[in-house]
């Protein structure tokens, strides 16, 4: 894979099609993406956990809601860092950090993918790979994520957006 395949920066959403509970409604910030595999966080799985609690210095920098999200499956007693710009290094104090972010979101685990995992789930049509907007990574609205990202997107794919949560209760 070239830089000019890889989907590092951008989301990707699941599709109704994904089959997998965890990731069910997700809005996934892709990390990483080269040959050897891929990694980010959702975005809208946020914990009852308060942010302060788990990270001294940095969570009183977190985002509203100001709690640690889900960040995914994988390494569940890691911690990732994201402000609007990108990733946090969590071992730095933020006040010793020069043009540290005001706000940052916690994640507690991350999604990963090992090599080709992610394409072939992209060829199963269980996420679709959009640009992210500002204020995606920080959303004030955790719940609203999945809705809103699809909203904006060209149609056919803006109509998913009120795809029912359950099928049973449409």
């Amino acid at each position: 894979m070239d830089e000019t395949t890889s989907h590092a920066g951008r989301l990707l959403v699941a599709t109704p099609l994904i089959g997998d509970g965890t990731f069910h409604q997700t809005v996934v910030h892709l990390i990483a993406h080269s040959d050897e595999g891929a990694f980010g966080v959702i975005l809208n799985r946020p914990s009852d956990t308060p942010a302060h609690e788990v990270l001294v210095g940095w969570g009183a920098r977190a985002a509203a809601p100001g709690v640690v999200f889900v960040g995914g499956p994988v390494d569940g007693d890691t911690v990732v860092g994201l402000g609007v710009d990108g990733s946090v290094d969590l071992q730095a104090d933020p006040d010793e950090v020069p043009d540290a972010p005001e706000e940052v979101r916690l994640f507690a685990g991350r999604a990963g993918w090992g090599p080709g995992q992610l394409e072939e789930e992209l060829g199963q049509q269980a996420w679709w790979v959009v640009d992210a907007a500002p204020g995606d990574l920080l959303t004030r609205d955790p719940a609203g994520l999945w809705q809103r990202v699809l909203r904006r997107q060209p149609r056919p794919t803006a109509w998913y957006a009120n795809y029912p949560d359950d099928l049973r209760t449409g």
